[in-house]
């Protein structure tokens, strides 16, 4: 299953793709915020593990993520797996003229037949956290000064 949100942010590529790639800056920008506890010695990159806290419903929900991959300015690639579910969430940036276009593409794969029917049950409430997180992305990049 895959699920797709863009939007068209009145902010430089490298503001907006700090505010996603960035783990200590992404919890800044999202509604409810979250912890980040680091796994490896490295903060940033390929290969980088954390474990990420953050309220989804007023209760805590915690997993641990993997970045697989990290192209500055681009895109940044992060992967968890979740009770044999594999999320893969990829964050990409673009120039637009003065405007970026940020796109977060997440699919989801599973060979459990009860994950897969919960996964679709799921499929509206997924999009439409996304899109929070990704509106919230936006109203934080577009205020104030750059980072």
């Amino acid at each position: 299953m895959r699920w797709t949100s863009v939007r068209t942010i009145n902010a430089t590529t490298d503001r907006v793709f700090r505010a996603v790639a960035d783990r200590e800056e992404f919890p800044k920008a999202i509604a409810g915020g979250s912890s980040v506890e680091y796994l490896t010695g490295s903060r940033s990159g390929v290969g980088m593990k954390f474990r990420s806290t953050r309220l989804v419903k007023g209760k805590p929900s915690t997993f641990e993520q993997e970045v697989t991959e990290f192209v500055p300015g681009e895109h940044v690639r992060l992967v968890n797996v979740t009770h044999g579910t594999l999320w893969d969430s990829t964050f990409s940036v673009r120039a637009a003229g003065r405007a970026t276009v940020l796109t977060l593409t997440m699919d989801v794969t599973t060979e459990r037949l009860l994950a897969r029917v919960m996964t679709r049950l799921i499929a509206g409430m997924v999009q439409k956290a996304l899109d929070t997180d990704m509106d919230a992305v936006r109203a934080y990049c577009e205020r104030g000064p750059a980072l």
